[in-house]
């Protein structure tokens, strides 16, 4: 089976009623299933990762985008998170057996649909962006829902209006994309001086600066934030090619620029899925430090170990059958 995986994000948080109505609508399209939906009360957003085959998964992008538009009126959202729309950001990626093409197909048959039936402005991101600056998803956000009428002039939607009236006002803008897989991760620190998280995101970010000129990490954006469900501050994550930066360089990154600051690094989370790969290299970086190796040691123990040292379980309990890609699907009966 040629399996695709869709992770909008949706600007909502805190309305479990409107959660819950927008995962029916995805859990009920034919042939796609719901991996996960994480809520974030501060942030004010929703991420969802649901899996199926091509038709299947653009069906359940629709029916997600129609649900959210119907439910959420962005004049009146506010949150810490960037945010362009109700769906912010709506990526479709290969995970078994399919390319990014396939992908690039979807987001561009999805956006021309959404921006036909509603009348919603669509931007195109990624491998599916219709220009070199569009593939980065930060241009296209810049100014956020705010400043949506000034971008909606300077930066033309590939799809549906450019025009500023009621509808684009309660829906905003859509950003649709394909992508490969992405790391959403998050690295907790132990104050509540959100000055310091923004530091250390300064520094590792690949667009940010430091003594040698330029960020610390490739393919990694980072901005610092003070969560108040939690009580302390994060360095909120996008590894988007954990090949070009390991998981582990990014945590121990942190873990020494907090040093310098004079605060800790006290744990981390997982925000939806990762491939079984990424945690098994992760562990043999610290086995190695440790002088061990992962032969013969069976996957979850191996698992186990990238939990204790990236402290996976300092919010609350890491579920490897729910982050861990191959094993969700596996327990899905879809691979």
């Amino acid at each position: 089976m040629a399996l695709i995986a869709c992770v909008p994000n949706i600007s909502e948080g805190r309305d479990k009623k409107i959660i819950k109505a927008i995962a029916k609508a995805v859990e009920q399209t034919p042939g796609v299933r719901v991996l996960g939906v994480t809520c974030g009360e501060d942030v004010n957003r929703t991420v969802m990762t649901f899996a199926g085959e091509a038709e299947a998964v653009e069906e359940g992008a629709y029916a997600c985008i129609k649900k959210s538009y119907e439910l959420i009126d962005m004049s009146k959202h506010h949150g810490k998170h960037i945010r362009l729309g109700c769906v912010d950001v709506c990526p479709f990626i290969p995970i078994e057996k399919s390319n990014i093409d396939d992908c690039v197909t979807i987001a561009s048959d999805l956006g021309a649909r959404i921006g036909s039936d509603f009348g919603i402005p669509v931007y195109l991101y990624g491998y599916a962006a219709s220009s070199l600056k569009r593939q980065d998803l930060s241009y296209l956000r810049r100014g956020e829902y705010e400043h949506l009428a000034i971008k909606l002039q300077n930066i033309i939607p590939d799809f549906g209006p450019s025009a500023y009236n009621q509808v684009v006002k309660k829906a905003g803008a859509l950003c649709i994309g394909a992508r490969k897989v992405l790391i959403a991760y998050n690295i907790n620190l132990n104050t509540k001086d959100v000055e310091k998280a923004k530091q250390i995101a300064a520094v590792i970010r690949e667009s940010g600066v430091n003594r040698t000129g330029g960020g610390m990490l490739k393919a990694v954006k980072a901005i610092g934030w003070y969560i108040e469900e939690y009580g302390r501050c994060q360095v909120s994550i996008n590894l988007e090619d954990y090949k070009k930066t390991p998981l582990y360089l990014v945590y121990e990154t942190c873990v020494a620029e907090a040093k310098k600051l004079g605060i800790e690094v006290t744990g981390s989370e997982i925000i939806g899925f990762v491939p079984k790969e990424l945690m098994i290299d992760t562990a043999k970086y610290y086995l190695n430090r440790e002088g061990r190796i992962t032969l013969g040691m069976s996957t979850r123990d191996i698992i186990e170990v990238v939990v204790k040292n990236l402290g996976l379980d300092d919010i609350e309990k890491f579920n490897m059958d729910e982050h861990i890609l191959e094993l969700k699907l596996k327990n899905l009966n879809m691979n």
